[in-house]
């Protein structure tokens, strides 16, 4: 049980979760059942808000993207599916994806969902929110940037890798990652959300191809850094194959802290659960790791940021954070702090 005494949460919080892909959309589910009015839950979530990656160029969301030049709707219609008031049927449509080798073959029913209402309004950011409407959302979700970006690595050898698909499979490599063009605009929205937020999370996910793209869009490293909140890092279970290969949770945050180095996390979450020996087998074939097991590292390796180790751990199969231990983790760093 989270005590909720502290006069931070007192009137409910302001959360704002950053990132893309399966890890921010997971980590949104286990945060929506806090969102008020939610019975039995505490402390309470006031508004809810994500701010997510639009640098995809591969699968449904780069066909729509380069066909209709849209921004892809991939990563946030998982998030917009994650904060769905009905868990079920609407869900399951927006997440059915198209069978077949036709043009509609591959495409998922909400990605094609978003595109048609871009071009009924004209405006990207106006589609989310309208589906959102549709879903009967618990929280806002931002595109990080308007514009059409695309992601750029520069490499230690000096090679220019361009395309997010292409970036991460050579995540050692790079020595500098970017966005094209890299002079893009957040949308005043989220700028806003940062600014009111009571906690800011960044992670988990891709940590290249997700995490990083919108702390690169011109000024929202420089309003988390302002932002009164309560700012926590979220790592991954496992390293990613061909992106984070050998990566301890400190090089993560080495990592993000060499592209934003005005972010001063007060938390690092890490799980502390070990995955079973099938799991481990199944992943190391795979060429993947887990990080961040207790004991790995102390509490003074990483300088200026707290640790909190918690067993995470989904009890399926493959290894997923569990949604509700991990939102309770990020809250209790949020009441503590």
């Amino acid at each position: 049980m989270i005590e909720t005494e502290h006069p931070r949460v007192a009137n409910g919080l302001n959360v704002v979760a950053i990132g893309g892909g399966n890890g921010l959309s997971t980590f949104l589910y286990g945060l929506k059942q806090h969102v008020s009015p939610a019975a039995g839950t505490s402390p309470e979530i006031l508004k809810l808000s994500a701010i997510v990656t639009v640098s995809d160029d591969g699968g449904s969301s780069g066909r729509l993207r380069d066909e209709l030049q849209m921004l892809p709707p991939g990563d946030i219609r998982n998030c917009m599916v994650a904060l769905s008031e009905d868990s079920r049927m609407l869900s399951r449509l927006f997440g059915h994806r198209f069978r077949g080798e036709g043009d509609l073959g591959g495409h998922s029913f909400g990605n094609i969902f978003l595109a048609a209402l871009t071009e009924m309004t004209g405006d990207f950011a106006e589609a989310v929110r309208l589906s959102s409407e549709i879903l009967a959302s618990k929280g806002h979700i931002f595109p990080a940037t308007m514009a059409d970006v695309r992601l750029a690595a520069e490499l230690e050898d000096g090679t220019i890798i361009r395309g997010e698909s292409k970036i991460g499979r050579i995540g050692r490599a790079i020595r500098r990652l970017y966005l094209e063009p890299e002079h893009c605009m957040p949308m005043p929205d989220a700028l806003v959300a940062i600014s009111d937020a009571d906690v800011i999370t960044i992670g988990p996910g891709s940590l290249f191809t997700s995490l990083l793209p919108p702390l690169l869009v011109e000024g929202v490293a420089r309003a988390i850094a302002s932002s009164r909140a309560t700012k926590i890092f979220i790592c991954n279970l496992m390293t990613q194959p061909g992106e984070t290969d050998g990566f301890t949770s400190r090089k993560h945050l080495e990592v993000i802290r060499d592209h934003a180095a005005e972010i001063k996390f007060d938390y690092l979450i890490l799980n502390n659960g070990l995955i079973s020996p099938k799991q481990q087998s199944t992943y190391a074939n795979e060429g993947a790791v887990q990080i961040g097991v207790h004991g790995s590292i102390s509490e003074s390796a990483i300088e200026g940021v707290k640790i909190i180790y918690d067993n995470l751990l989904d009890e399926g199969d493959m290894v997923r954070h569990d949604p509700a231990k991990l939102a309770n983790a990020v809250l209790a760093c949020a009441v503590k702090h």
